[in-house]
């Protein structure tokens, strides 16, 4: 069971609920330690002053902001700690909006946060109960590790979310980013309703679990073979498709290929999927955008596609 990373109150006017926070989310990421090619040696990372090419101790490392040409004001430590935010122990919500009006952009992490003690489950599950039923997020501030955050405090499935989010100073404009914002020219009819068929034939209920981070699992495998002392061979990459000049030209392609390309050639391909090997109905599958396939058997990925 994993630990809280912060512990303390959730208030709404007059009521109080100790509560405690743990992460949602859970990095899967493969890590790597450096190594010297040809040898065992670790390579390590060291603080070392430039000038003297010598390592400094930690302690005696203080912090320096860039002014720009080559000047910088130094700033103790201690001298951080008497200006940053108290070790706030309360999420003190302000007040509520409609959860679909906080922009995805605004979005960083996600916790979960539970009653500290079954004692406040009553006042914890009315407060859930009515963010559900409202479907309202309560918009708070609250301090973590030193520093202060927003956020966002939902229902989620029998538990309340928190959602750290980003301050709007924190956020970059397009324009500021990108030195100015692209000419788009207006979309022809013909091509937009041919883009929006595409998107229909494309829309899907959302099934989060379709969705897998193949580039860890092959990193795994590829951990695995080598510790076996075997090569591993990679699938080749696919043909690029001829290029299509014209936009509509190529939107019609694409949503026939979503349907199959008609009916002739849709029951031809049904007749001949029992011909193929669990490989290649898997890269057909991969082809015609069948989700889930990854973890579909032989027998299953032939059914879906017969049903694409």
């Amino acid at each position: 069971m994993a630990r809280p990373v912060w512990s303390g109150a959730l208030s709404l006017g007059l009521v109080t609920v100790p509560v405690e926070l743990y992460p949602a989310v859970a990095d899967h990421t493969i890590h790597f330690h450096q190594f010297e090619r040809g040898t065992s040696d670790r390579i390590r990372n060291r603080r070392v002053n430039e000038r003297t090419g010598e390592e400094v101790d930690k302690d005696e490392i203080v912090k320096g902001y860039d002014l720009g040409g080559g000047d910088h004001v130094l700033v103790e430590p201690d001298e951080l700690d008497e200006i940053a935010p108290e070790r706030s122990r309360r999420i003190d919500i302000e007040q509520f909006v409609e959860l679909d009006e906080i922009d995805p952009w605004f979005f960083d992490k996600t916790y979960w946060l539970k009653p500290a003690k079954e004692d406040f489950a009553k006042a914890y599950g009315l407060l859930l109960q009515a963010m559900d039923r409202s479907e309202k997020a309560g918009v708070a501030k609250f301090v973590l590790r030193g520093k202060e955050y927003l956020c966002a405090v939902r229902a989620g499935e029998d538990v309340m979310v928190l959602n750290t989010l980003h301050f709007a100073a924190d956020l970059r404009k397009p324009k500021d980013v990108m030195g100015g914002l692209p000419k788009l020219p207006k979309a022809r009819p013909k091509e937009l309703d041919m883009a929006l068929a595409l998107v229909d034939e494309m829309t899907a209920p959302w099934k989060p679990e379709d969705f897998r981070d193949e580039y860890s699992g092959r990193v795994e495998k590829l951990i695995k073979a080598k510790k076996a002392g075997k090569e591993i061979t990679h699938e080749e990459e696919p043909e690029p498709s001829a290029d299509v000049v014209d936009l509509f030209e190529a939107l019609s392609r694409s949503v026939k290929n979503r349907k199959g390309g008609g009916g002739a050639k849709k029951q031809e391909k049904r007749q001949d999927l029992g011909d193929l090997s669990k490989s290649d109905l898997d890269k057909l599958a991969r082809e015609q955008g069948v989700k889930g396939r990854s973890k579909m058997t032989r027998a299953q990925l032939e059914k879906a596609l017969k049903a694409s």
